[in-house]
């Protein structure tokens, strides 16, 4: 039932020394941690959501700060390396809130 969980840990291994990508699997972990206890108790998919901003918020941050800060090193704008990195936490969001509404099928 979980099975698609271990794979977005897997797509989002760090490499060694990166800050991004330890901040994406570090996040991702937390996310994917969510959903069996949200399933289990019954949560609706806002009160799931809720759940992923309490209780992921320090490595929706962290994730969030290296983005900005690996964007602008490559020379992106203050705006467009935020909005990048804006983009990117919603996407993993949705991802795991898409993969929660069908386990509650």
């Amino acid at each position: 039932m979980l099975a698609a969980i271990p794979l977005i840990m897997l797509l989002a291994a760090p490499q060694s020394g990166d800050a991004v990508g330890a901040g994406r699997q570090s996040f991702s972990k937390c996310l994917s941690d969510q959903v069996q206890p949200a399933l289990d108790r019954k949560m609706t998919v806002s009160g799931f959501q809720s759940a992923l901003k309490s209780k992921c918020r320090d490595k929706e941050a962290a994730f969030h700060a290296a983005m900005v800060a690996d964007n602008r090193a490559s020379g992106m704008s203050e705006k467009d390396a935020q909005s990048d990195a804006d983009d990117q936490v919603a996407e993993y969001v949705d991802k795991i809130t898409g993969e929660f509404e069908d386990y509650m099928r």
